[in-house]
């Protein structure tokens, strides 16, 4: 692999471009390519049979035809059904996947009680499971499944965004600094940050919000740097890919990226 090839970077749609955001402040010299696979969106309704074979197609594609040097799985629910196959299928390839950052939030939290929100898909699947559970006693994680909210980012429905948003904060009078109340709120869905105005005019200026655009941005550059693959000169492109309409894509990183 030559220092100077891109790195991968699919989600099931627009929810990537929160990592692709912190990859491209982290590795400022680096070329993308960004794999929305909007045609088969959104993931996380679909089973981890559909998402394994879509992960590893893409992965092939990125590979066979862009000979990409590593490769990050944006997208929270790919990465819980389809990280470990993802590893054994491209063994040689540096790759990071996301995970819902609870890890962080037990650490940031004062009260202990945080709210995680993430998709049906991610909140059920085994690797969720481990990590959960691994974490019990650090905190109360109070899980909140947020079904079609990825779908309304996509869409750019803000009417909706905000409906459901309020749908899943609930009772504003459960967040705050004080004891027994929510004061953390984990994004467990690359999409969510888009919305996270919302979430905090909801819950409260005093809660905070934690994603993990920054934690997986560090981590790639840590194996491109291990590995000797880190570029030193280059022009910080993106080419950007679609399985569905790519002028939403564009838009999208226009509005959010000013790309």
């Amino acid at each position: 692999m030559s220092n100077q090839a891109p790195i991968g970077v699919f989600d099931s749609g627009v929810g990537g471009l929160s990592i692709l955001r912190a990859l491209r402040a982290a590795l400022p010299q680096e070329d993308f390519v960004y794999f929305a696979d909007t045609g088969h969106a959104p993931y996380g309704e679909r089973d981890d049979a559909f998402l394994a074979q879509r992960s590893l197609a893409i992965a092939g594609q990125l590979r066979q035809e862009h000979a990409i040097k590593a490769l990050v799985v944006a997208c929270n629910t790919a990465t819980a059904s389809a990280v470990h196959l993802l590893r054994v299928a491209h063994g040689d390839l540096p790759l990071v996947g996301v995970e819902p950052a609870l890890k962080p939030a037990a650490a940031r939290s004062t009260t202990k009680r945080i709210a995680v929100l993430a998709t049906r898909a991610t909140l059920a699947s085994a690797k969720f499971a481990a990590l959960h559970a691994s974490l019990r006693d650090q905190a109360e994680f109070l899980l909140q499944p947020c079904d079609g909210l990825a779908a309304a980012i996509e869409a750019d429905d803000a009417t909706k965004i905000r409906a459901l948003c309020s749908d899943y904060i609930g009772d504003r009078d459960r967040f705050g600094s004080q004891n027994g109340r929510i004061d953390t709120l984990v994004m467990g869905c690359t999409h969510y940050p888009f919305a996270a105005t919302h979430f905090t005019e909801l819950a409260g200026p005093e809660v905070a919000l934690i994603e993990t655009g920054e934690p997986v941005a560090r981590q790639t550059r840590r194996l491109l740097q291990d590995a000797g693959l880190l570029n030193p000169q280059g022009g910080g492109r993106v080419q950007w890919l679609s399985t569905g309409d790519a002028q939403v894509l564009q838009a999208a990183a226009a509005r959010w990226l000013g790309l």
